[in-house]
């Protein structure tokens, strides 16, 4: 939530040096375009992504982003990365601890692509 105030509050502060020098007007208005038409999802993939959520929660912010929808997606998405960790661990043991840390990151991606796959499967097959 902190993020989203931040990413609210200061993005007018800090504009001036991202438009001209990161990214182009044009870029922005594409991005948060995406963003806003597609936020719950956008948040909610986030939170399993090995990405820092904290991008996803002033990004959020600077877009304008409905607060509810942050909240919401954030709370469904965040809590159900940790229980899927917390469920592997119950399930294997805590020796699986380890392999999750070592390979968070590519499981992460693993997961997001079979996602994005299916969703794209079940979009385009019918």
């Amino acid at each position: 939530m902190l993020g989203y105030v931040i990413g609210y509050s200061a993005w007018h502060v800090a504009k001036g040096f991202f438009i001209p020098y990161i990214f182009s007007q044009a870029v922005f208005d594409q991005v948060q375009a995406l963003y806003q038409g597609n936020a719950f999802v956008a948040i909610l993939t986030a939170a399993f992504t090995p990405i820092p959520y904290k991008v996803f929660t002033v990004a959020a912010g600077v877009f304008h982003v409905s607060f509810p929808t942050l909240v919401l997606a954030s709370m469904l998405g965040r809590s159900a990365r940790f229980f899927a960790v917390a469920g592997v661990i119950y399930v294997f043991g805590p020796q699986v601890k380890g392999l999750i840390e070592k390979y968070f990151d590519w499981l992460a991606w693993g997961l997001l692509a079979l996602g994005v796959g299916g969703f794209l499967a079940l979009k385009f097959l019918r």
